[in-house]
């Protein structure tokens, strides 16, 4: 019995070593962790929408979640909006950020998270496929082809890009 309360002290011991030495190291990487994020962040909205001088983001009022950004030019003039899409894919649900005109064609499309069939559904990442959105009414994506093979993944990205386009658009129009 004596044996059983030894091991159990030693066990907490070391469990309370261990989750002392998890809290410190979040403490001391959860701001480089966080500028890394914004950092990447800035890179993506700069990649999708390249001529932008300046990205304001909306936030939804109930949740303070970013809606969609706004992109301004150096004149502070709105040039469009860069919203991310989500839809399901094969195996996985497939992120993406996208960039809009102010007239609803898209700039371009980065596949921001996925995890679909390596060697098929990965596809979707190449710019042979995503260079398919440039200049695409954003609610009408007929000039975009699927990737043999990785139908579903493909259409996952097209659906969801559709789909929040039409949410973002609505959004605009009642902010007007």
């Amino acid at each position: 019995m004596r044996e059983i309360f030894r091991y159990g002290f030693i066990l907490a011991f070391i469990c309370i070593v261990a989750t002392g030495l998890l809290a410190a190291v979040n403490v001391i990487t959860a701001p480089k962790i966080l500028a890394q994020a914004q950092a990447e962040e800035q890179a993506a909205l700069k990649e999708v929408m390249p001529l932008a001088v300046k990205f304001t983001a909306v936030k939804s009022d109930i949740d303070q979640q970013t809606l969609y950004y706004k992109v301004l030019d150096g004149q502070g003039k709105i040039i469009g909006y860069i919203f991310k899409a989500s839809g399901k894919g094969y195996s996985s649900v497939i992120q993406t950020l996208v960039g809009m005109d102010s007239t609803g064609k898209i700039s371009a499309v980065k596949v921001l998270s996925q995890n679909e069939t390596p060697g098929l559904g990965v596809r979707i990442t190449e710019n042979k496929f995503t260079d398919q959105f440039r200049d695409q009414d954003s609610l009408n994506l007929s000039g975009v082809q699927a990737i043999s093979g990785a139908t579903i993944s493909s259409r996952a990205v097209m659906n969801s890009v559709i789909k929040k386009a039409q949410e973002i658009k609505e959004l605009i129009k009642n902010e007007k």
